[in-house]
């Protein structure tokens, strides 16, 4: 398969690569930090075959393991074995076009209701699970990165299951939601947890103001918030022909907020000015109010408008956005307050602030003379009140990935560590690993792990300690 696929792809990291292979010693330039033993795992869409159509966001997950280890470093990936995976290898041809859409001359009874698990990869009760947010978690195997089928946790969960499940690092209980929980296209969510030894806890449903799709939910010590925001589902539209996802700001932006220990009952509905957000940093609770860190845009990017017209580039970027919620208020509005002009996405802090104020956050920024995508070029280093603490930028045209947080030990102070970061080289179309000293951004990269080939731009990743 050729390493392009549109010209939009040639000129920036998207395009897939069409192998899987193993490095055992790679090549370090500077010197990789001793605290660091384990690997990062990545996860990302990169199809087998063009399917003509296709969205990004529906591409073959392929997975990229860097293993560090005594200063040493190795990597393999592999593609997720998906039902689907599998139909097309053996077909040699693309047969979906994503969102479900079958392409002519599929063969009968070939489906791809698996997902292509393409998004997210995270460790939790002892597994290892591959995610996206159509359908259930793959449970991968850590070494080899083979595919050990989906986990239903015996049957205990049913339906989609999202890319950001968020792990309280208090209890270590998972939380999880789903949309389209009712079937494609509709405005069902379902939402539960998963406890710390592996076991279902909590498996429920609501209905939301309309189907939407909701990438990321928002967890704090004792709420849930579900962010109901304009990319919206319509399977009317699906049936004929148009975009089954577009955004439609006039349905405005809706978060739900509910007990942790409540029910759908219980639901709060707050509203607000129509918004996109991806993916949350984090969020707390400050007395009888709820603050959430997001990375914002005024309007969603990669979807069009129902009629197929584009959305506005310009409104179609991410910034550092804080959403406050106030619980005991008369009101049903909650404040959209930007914290940075910076174009930004990715957002991460140290895990074991998840659901707690933080005071060190992390994000890729983008250069504002490219488009959102593809052009995240550098990094920020962020206190709890949003001020800037460092950053630091690329060489031109060079790209990076979402920064991984990893601490420099079990008793080691909030945002001390390491950050870990796939960096794409432009010039020599491959990549690095680059490795940055939390307390120093600025200074750039501690150690670059080099190999030979590209990780295409893909989604998210997390740190497995060797532990």
């Amino acid at each position: 398969m050729p390493d392009q696929v549109t010209t939009e792809t040639a000129r920036t990291n998207l395009a897939p690569i069409p192998m899987e292979c193993d490095a055992p010693h790679l090549k370090v330039t500077g010197e990789l930090p001793r605290e660091l033993n384990g690997t990062l795992y990545r996860n990302g869409p990169n199809p087998q075959f063009d399917a003509p159509g296709a969205h990004w966001f529906v591409g073959d997950g392929m997975l990229h393991a860097f293993h560090l280890e005594n200063g040493r470093a190795s990597y393999r990936n592999r593609w997720v074995r998906t039902p689907k995976w599998l139909a097309e290898h053996d077909a040699g041809r693309a047969l979906f076009g994503g969102f479900g859409r079958k392409l002519p001359g599929a063969p009968v009874g070939t489906t791809d209701d698996g997902g292509v698990a393409n998004t997210n990869i995270i460790f939790h009760a002892g597994k290892l699970l591959a995610l996206e947010e159509g359908h259930l978690p793959t449970e991968i195997e850590p070494g080899t990165l083979n595919r050990l089928g989906y986990c239903d946790y015996k049957g205990a969960i049913k339906g989609p299951f999202t890319a950001h499940p968020k792990i309280d690092p208090v209890t270590g209980e998972m939380v999880f939601f789903g949309y389209n929980a009712a079937g494609p296209l509709t405005p069902a969510l379902s939402f539960g947890s998963v406890n710390a030894s592996g076991v279902v806890t909590r498996f429920d449903r609501f209905e939301a103001p309309y189907a939407s799709m909701v990438h990321d939910f928002i967890v704090t010590g004792n709420h849930l918030l579900f962010p109901i925001l304009p990319i919206t589902g319509s399977m009317d539209r699906a049936m004929r022909g148009k975009p089954p996802y577009a955004w439609e700001p006039d349905k405005g932006a809706y978060v739900g907020v509910m007990k942790r220990n409540g029910s759908p009952a219980d639901l709060v509905w707050f509203r607000a000015e129509s918004c996109y957000v991806f993916h949350i940093m984090n969020a707390w609770e400050e007395n009888n109010r709820i603050v959430a860190d997001v990375m914002q845009f005024e309007e969603a990017p990669l979807f069009p408008h129902p009629d197929g017209s584009k959305t506005d580039p310009q409104k179609s970027r991410a910034r550092y956005c804080r959403w406050t919620f106030d619980l005991a208020g008369n009101t049903d509005r909650f404040t959209q307050t930007y914290l940075d002009e910076l174009t930004g996405e990715f957002p991460r802090i140290d895990d074991r602030r998840a659901g707690q104020a933080n005071s060190h956050g992390w994000y890729a920024c983008a250069n504002p003379d490219l488009p959102m995508f593809g052009a995240l070029s550098g990094i920020v280093h962020v206190n709890g009140n949003g001020k800037r603490l460092g950053h630091y930028l690329l060489p031109a045209g060079d790209t990076i990935s979402e920064p991984v947080f990893v601490e420099r030990g079990p008793d080691a102070a909030e945002g001390d560590g390491w950050l870990l970061a796939a960096v794409w080289r432009a010039r020599e179309n491959r990549s690095d690993l680059a490795v940055f000293n939390t307390q120093d951004v600025e200074g750039g990269p501690v150690a670059l792990v080099h190999l030979g080939h590209r990780v295409p731009d893909g989604f998210h990743g997390n740190w497995v300690g060797a532990t």
